[in-house]
């Protein structure tokens, strides 16, 4: 199924594509001509499409993707520019942190598909996702440093996802990491050849589509929580989730599936 948005865009193009199948949605960003820069419009479509997702029981996964030679390059300059006021980069940044955070608090993983670059808030996008498959022709970079203008929200995402060093290094230096560096640093899962990757990503998606949708909402949020705690917090957190989780049917039903050496059924409760 292909469900396509327009929002207000300058050449009113169909600027996110939706396809759904086997239980992963697909979001496919669909600005080509501007190498998918996150505009206004883009981003309020990938917010809504995110936030009926999360309610959307039939979906367990979502890729992200994108059409054309770049997966993301970033905000939309001309656009921000095109209305200098505080105001108005109030609006771009404060959208911008509401998409992120809206990845990260979805109760279904959120898997990166990245082919070409992926920059700036391109290369946000990537951090705050839970997974990442990248081509190996894939960099990434955030350059905001090189035209004045230091990369602060896409830092957020990035000094999550990979070490501080690292981080520091792509935020001062602007340089593109190519997609080997990016797995050694922890910013992507996989690297495959180009032509497989968006197989590559489906079948990530498949394996995680195929567990308990519970067990992973209830997993994805603890991940993130137990995160920003002290170690003795974290644990005392830790250990109530598994305590409620132990509870939930679905955690019934998969212990006594492997106990009985049979293929769980489960319901989602």
């Amino acid at each position: 199924m292909a469900i396509p948005f327009c929002y207000s865009d300058p050449i009113m193009t169909e600027i996110l594509l939706r396809h759904d199948s086997d239980h992963i949605a697909t979001l496919t960003l669909n600005r080509p001509a501007a190498r998918n820069a996150l505009s206004m419009g883009l981003m309020e479509a990938l917010d809504a499409q995110l936030a009926a997702i999360a309610e959307d029981r039939s979906v367990k996964v979502v890729i992200l993707a994108a059409n054309g030679p770049a997966f993301c390059a970033g905000h939309d300059l001309r656009e921000i520019r095109a209305t200098p006021t505080r105001a108005a980069y109030e609006a771009v940044f404060a959208l911008c942190s509401r998409l992120m955070q809206r990845i990260v608090r979805l109760p279904k993983p959120v898997i990166a598909q990245v082919h070409g670059v992926a920059t700036a808030a391109g290369c946000q996008l990537v951090a705050s996702a839970d997974l990442a498959v990248a081509a190996d022709t894939a960099r990434f970079a955030t350059p905001g440093v090189d035209i004045g203008l230091f990369c602060s929200t896409p830092m957020v995402a990035l000094s999550r996802a990979v070490g501080r060093k690292a981080a520091m290094e792509m935020l001062l230096t602007g340089d593109m990491v190519p997609a080997a560096r990016a797995r050694e640093l922890g910013l992507v899962n996989r690297v495959v050849p180009e032509a497989e990757l968006h197989e590559a990503a489906l079948s990530l998606g498949r394996q995680i589509a195929a567990k308990s949708p519970l067990t992973v909402a209830i997993g994805k949020e603890a991940f993130y929580r137990q995160a920003e705690m002290d170690l003795a917090s974290a644990y005392d957190y830790a250990s109530e989730v598994m305590t409620r989780n132990m509870l939930a049917r679905d955690a019934e039903e998969g212990i006594d599936a492997f106990l009985t050496k049979r293929k769980p059924q489960w319901t989602g409760t």
